[in-house]
């Protein structure tokens, strides 16, 4: 039997029309879009399924709409009997990741994210700061590229994702001149990001601040699946942990390779990305291009995963 880890995309995988295939042909997952309005108190089911975009891609809407299709695709799964052995989310998808261990009640998780995605958008005033994607340079360079741009303002490395490509973060200016620098020293392409801020940078230390607060008002519990925490690329296991570190987790930059290989050096041998798009897959057949990576964010992936899965069993 397949060794199966779970992922759970964040804050990018966004697209409208998402989860509503799922929920037009399973109860499970048309459940958990219901239970998530009830829990806002708006339909945030119609953001997602029918937009518009522009109010899908508001970190405010996008955060909780990522986290509720993730969950959806994942109640789909459950029903089929997938059992996980280990789980992970890139930023915002850590809070699926922990739902799926039991950590957080799904509406709690729902209110939570959103307020998460407040607290992160107001952290810098619009246009201050913003991110950037470096491909073809290692982590040592970058982070020397950052530390020489440093001059310019706040700017350092945000996301960590696989070999080759590393997430910067800070004020706008200093993100710019790592760009220049990154290009001179050989970086295939720097990629501005469509983000409203700086996020896992230093700048956002006072959204964690606000999110602390949200925090110690939610029942946690220990987590009952193993989930590899961001800012560690460890396992998390108690709740007061998960609290600690999903507080540091908005300011710290995501170690995701690392996070991955964690996963693999546990025997992890099939990936499943649950959620919206497939960023978390190419991820991680740059870190291994042997492990099996499958997916699951509409019916059709639902399907050739189960197929799969089967061939497989």
């Amino acid at each position: 039997m397949p060794k199966i880890g779970l992922l759970f995309p964040g804050q990018g995988a966004q697209y409208v029309g998402m989860g509503q295939d799922l929920a037009r042909e399973y109860p499970a997952a048309r459940r958990i879009f219901e239970e998530a309005d009830k829990a806002l108190g708006f339909s945030l089911s119609a953001i997602c399924f029918y937009g518009p975009e522009d109010e899908l891609t508001l970190t405010i809407n996008t955060q909780p709409a990522i986290l509720v299709t993730s969950l959806a695709c994942w109640e789909v799964l459950k029903g089929y009997g997938i059992e996980p052995a280990a789980a992970a989310g890139l930023s915002l998808g850590e809070y699926s990741a922990l739902v799926v261990a039991g950590t957080f009640a799904f509406a709690d998780a729902v209110r939570l994210v959103r307020k998460r995605g407040e607290f992160m958008e107001n952290a810098v005033p619009a246009g201050r700061g913003t991110m950037a994607a470096v491909l073809g340079l290692d982590r040592g360079e970058v982070e020397e590229i950052c530390r020489a741009a440093s001059a310019q303002g706040v700017v350092e490395p945000a996301n960590y994702n696989c070999p080759g490509q590393i997430v910067i973060a800070g004020e706008t200016q200093a993100v710019d001149e790592a760009g220049r620098l990154a290009l001179a020293r050989g970086a295939k392409k720097v990629i501005p990001l469509k983000v409203s801020g700086p996020f896992h940078s230093r700048l956002l230390i006072p959204a964690g601040e606000k999110l602390a607060e949200e925090l110690s008002r939610v029942q946690l519990s220990d987590p009952k699946l193993p989930v590899v925490a961001n800012v560690t690329a460890d396992y998390v296991h108690s709740k007061e942990e998960v609290k600690d570190l999903l507080v540091q987790q908005v300011s710290s930059p995501v170690l995701w390779e690392e996070s991955v290989q964690k996963m693999l050096a546990d025997g992890i041998d099939t990936f499943i990305e649950v959620g919206p798009g497939r960023a978390l897959s190419g991820f991680v057949k740059k870190i291994d291009r042997r492990v099996r990576c499958l997916q699951v964010g509409d019916v059709a992936s639902l399907q050739n995963t189960l197929a799969e899965l089967e061939g497989v069993g």
